[in-house]
């Protein structure tokens, strides 16, 4: 059973790189998914990816996105963006 799956696409993980037609694997005892394509085909696929830009730009849902961690993180308040 899958539940969570991080990291998770907008922040550029592999399963932005995914597309129609791949095979994915789920290892329940090894808490493993994998996606099985051929050597350097997923680093290859990740450079053409690009984040989506912020569904909000100002306003609390911008403040959570820019300070609250990933839910595989614990869904956490971080520290801003420093210059």
């Amino acid at each position: 059973m899958v539940g969570h799956v991080a990291p998770e696409a907008a922040r550029g993980g592999g399963i932005a790189a995914l597309r129609d037609g791949d095979t994915v694997s789920i290892d329940v005892d090894q808490r493993q998914v994998n996606v099985e394509l051929p050597e350097g085909e997923l680093a290859e696929r990740l450079e053409g990816v690009k984040a989506p830009p912020p569904r909000y730009t100002e306003g609390v849902f911008a403040k959570y996105a820019a300070l609250v961690s990933s839910a595989s993180e614990g869904a956490v308040t971080v520290a801003p963006p420093g210059p």
